[in-house]
């Protein structure tokens, strides 16, 4: 894959594969130790501190919907392949982001162990998982909604701060799935984005509900519209697609625009130092 052209982001998707062993290897120490404190309190969506001037790097661990995608797919682009443009040059986004992993095979692979062997204080973990932990027919990608739970609690939540960083919940964003009785697009991957939701509030992290954020931004420009946010595209459009696409989750570049400006706009109202970070303006 190809760097963002952004100097500010990064993309490593890792070598992961023959590192895999039990989850145990991932988590660590007391959950008395990482799960409270003042990170845990620091990370409350909306809390009213002071949000001094943040410099660090924000890493990102999902799947293929946001994913920093090589000019041999354009226009295919994913949301955190996006995201630096909306904050200052203080920031620097390291994308991980990869097709068809769960937050399970995420960690599996050692992709997660990879970001956690460089994080640091002041840095940033964003982990945005469901679309394939939802797929009960593949055995390597399939996590139920109480595993995930659990494994973001244990290995993305306490694990990131117990290194010093601060994880971010990020629901799984919308897929195109439009209901004509309601004139209103479906949640996708509900029982996901509760677990997320819930796992959020219990382990005071911050939460970026892409999901809700999404969804509202399908309804409010309708279902044709919604055509130019995914991967919709006729025959010969693009020479990397000659025989066109009806693709309803992965998005082209002007989705992955959109969706990054969704999170942004989120992170500036978190209240985080990393919120002051945002580039004013731009993510409204």
């Amino acid at each position: 894959m190809s760097r963002n052209s952004s100097r500010r982001s990064s993309n490593s998707s890792g070598s992961g594969r023959g590192q895999v062993g039990s989850r145990r290897r991932f988590l660590v120490g007391s959950a008395g130790v990482v799960g409270g404190g003042a990170l845990g309190v620091l990370g409350l969506p909306g809390a009213a501190h002071a949000a001094a001037a943040a410099t660090g790097t924000l890493y990102i661990a999902s799947d293929s919907t946001a994913q920093t995608y090589s000019s041999g797919y354009y226009p295919q682009a994913g949301w955190g392949q996006k995201l630096s443009s909306y904050f200052t040059s203080n920031i620097t986004v390291a994308n991980r982001a990869i097709g068809g992993r769960s937050s399970r095979s995420f960690i599996e692979q050692g992709r997660l162990a990879a970001i956690h062997q460089v994080i640091k204080a002041g840095d940033y973990l964003f982990v945005q998982f469901g679309h394939n932990d939802a797929t009960v027919g593949n055995a390597e990608r399939y996590t139920s909604p109480a595993d995930y739970k659990e494994y973001l609690r244990n290995d993305y939540i306490r694990g990131t701060r117990a290194r010093g960083a601060t994880p971010v919940v990020v629901t799984p964003v919308s897929r195109r799935s439009y209901d004509a009785t309601t004139g209103k697009f479906n949640v996708s991957f509900p029982a996901y984005v509760d677990a997320a939701k819930a796992v959020a509030q219990e382990e005071g992290a911050p939460l970026v509900d892409l999901s809700a954020s999404s969804r509202a931004y399908l309804d409010g420009i309708g279902v044709e519209a919604s055509k130019g946010i995914f991967l919709w595209l006729t025959a010969g459009q693009y020479p990397n697609f000659p025989n066109g696409v009806q693709d309803n989750t992965h998005f082209q570049e002007r989705g992955a625009v959109e969706m990054a400006r969704l999170v942004a706009r989120a992170v500036a109202g978190l209240g985080l130092p990393l919120s002051g970070e945002v580039v004013p303006g731009l993510a409204r």
